[in-house]
């Protein structure tokens, strides 16, 4: 179970009443792209692109092949880092239950929050990735309170979001949620616009 910081905690508690510079630029962009690993590999490729040109933080999915009666590796690389993190399990032959292991992806959360609180001050973050916001954050747990932390900072967030997870996700985010067509160009556009609009 997800032991927040303080810090943490406490941000994503006050983001929507916050009232400064930060929360009325704060921008929060999100995908809802269709196929299997879609999202996953339009959110990769985004990063890539802006790798050396922004600085990024937060996380992007990495789907590889097992062998054919296993589901893929589902893997989450950290941005600016060398960590790549197993958020998957096998569950065995057949089986329908989920394979997340939250385990893994709160050991992501520790890390994308670390790099956020030890940045040297000079170092302005342009935009933060989250590779999706699922069930575990429609709980109140997973990346949830680090969007809302991000958010209160004026950081710019980019996401993606099933079908069946958008009804709480836009009862998260209000108004501050921007949907964008999932194609490379106009999700990269949304980005590149958020670091000219954002004052500093």
């Amino acid at each position: 179970m997800q032991v927040l910081s303080t810090h943490a905690a406490t941000l994503y508690a006050e983001w929507r009443s916050f009232k400064g510079c930060a929360m009325q630029t704060a921008r929060l962009g999100y995908v809802c792209a269709t196929g299997r690993g879609a999202s996953d590999g339009l959110l990769f490729g985004v990063a890539a692109a802006l790798s050396g040109r922004k600085t990024l933080f937060g996380v992007v999915q990495i789907n590889s092949e097992a062998d054919p009666d296993r589901p893929c590796h589902m893997d989450l690389a950290v941005l600016g880092t060398d960590a790549v993190i197993r958020i998957s399990q096998f569950l065995g032959t057949g089986s329908s239950g989920c394979r997340l292991d939250t385990a893994g992806l709160e050991t992501a959360v520790g890390l994308v929050e670390t790099a956020l609180l030890r940045a040297p001050p000079d170092l302005v973050p342009d935009l933060m990735i989250i590779n999706k916001f699922g069930k575990l954050e429609c709980d109140g747990r997973g990346f949830r309170p680090l969007i809302g932390q991000a958010l209160a900072m004026g950081i710019p967030v980019l996401t993606s979001v099933s079908a069946l997870n958008l009804p709480c996700f836009l009862d998260f985010a209000q108004d501050l949620a921007t949907p964008l067509d999932p194609d490379p160009r106009t999700v990269l556009d949304w980005c590149v616009k958020g670091q000219s609009d954002t004052p500093r």
